[in-house]
């Protein structure tokens, strides 16, 4: 099963962890320093925490988790062939997993990842990514 992915900048992440376990009534899959997620079942969403007290209250990064590396690769070639700039990468490690991912931004610049888990990691490593929004949307 996909589900999408929202990753959001957060300024305390003790207390957004205890506020997103509250409302979605679920603890994180995943807890590291300055990092959490959960896989919530419903809505299907994997929600990502990423202490960042700059940037606070904002977006960091959508993306779609697939089962296959395949997906990836599909999904690639289909945004590729419709004409937007994408950026794979593969075998990367980024939030404390392994991954295999293509980037694609949204017009207004929102950065999206489709992306598998390969392995858990111990390295957070979150980079942002440049993608030119240019060829996107024409």
């Amino acid at each position: 099963m996909s589900r999408v992915q929202l990753a959001l900048n957060v300024g305390n992440l003790d207390a957004a962890v205890d506020f997103y376990s509250k409302l979605f009534g679920t603890e994180p899959a995943k807890r590291r320093p300055g990092y959490a997620n959960f896989v919530i079942a419903q809505p299907p969403l994997k929600l990502v925490l990423i202490e960042n007290a700059e940037a606070a209250g904002t977006l960091n990064h959508l993306g779609v988790e697939v089962e296959t590396t395949d997906e990836v690769v599909t999904a690639s070639d289909r945004l590729q062939q419709l004409g937007l700039l994408t950026q794979p990468e593969e075998k990367v490690t980024c939030c404390y997993a392994l991954q295999d991912k293509v980037w694609v931004h949204d017009p207004d610049g929102a950065p999206w990842e489709i992306y598998k888990v390969l392995a858990d990691s111990q390295v957070r490593d979150i980079k942002p990514v440049e993608v030119s929004k240019e060829a996107c949307c024409q």
